[in-house]
């Protein structure tokens, strides 16, 4: 494309919209309220991502976010130190795994959305 782009950014669903919204907040994400039934989350000033009040099962159980971090076991120390999965019946975290191309873990959200963290190999 000969034009610039700004930004990309996914729809997610949520089961139950505020729990959802609860807990990408005590994840540590900003939350920015567009309407009554969706908002804007704001993981830094350049990625962000729209959850809405909206739930088909199919599509909320196939769909995966991946998010690039600079420190991977700083990400794992925060995320356990969050608690979510004992706060939230249906989050799920894994530990560390490590492949050729660099480690990440998974989470599950409270809708059961796969989040995917993960560091690059240097390169």
């Amino acid at each position: 494309m000969k034009s610039k782009s700004i930004s990309i950014r996914t729809f997610l669903g949520a089961k139950n919209y505020t729990e959802s919204r609860q807990f990408y907040k005590e994840l540590g994400f900003e939350e920015v309220e567009l309407s009554e039934n969706m908002c804007l989350f704001k993981v830094n000033e350049n990625l962000s991502f729209y959850l809405q009040d909206y739930y088909v099962k199919k599509w909320v159980d196939n769909s995966m976010v991946f998010l690039e971090v600079e420190d991977i076991d700083g990400w794992e120390k925060e995320l356990l130190e969050k608690d979510l999965v004992d706060k939230y019946k249906y989050v799920r975290l894994t530990e560390i795994k490590t492949f050729e191309w660099g480690r990440e873990l998974f989470m599950h959200d409270p809708s059961g959305i796969l989040w995917h963290f993960g560091q690059f190999n240097d390169k």
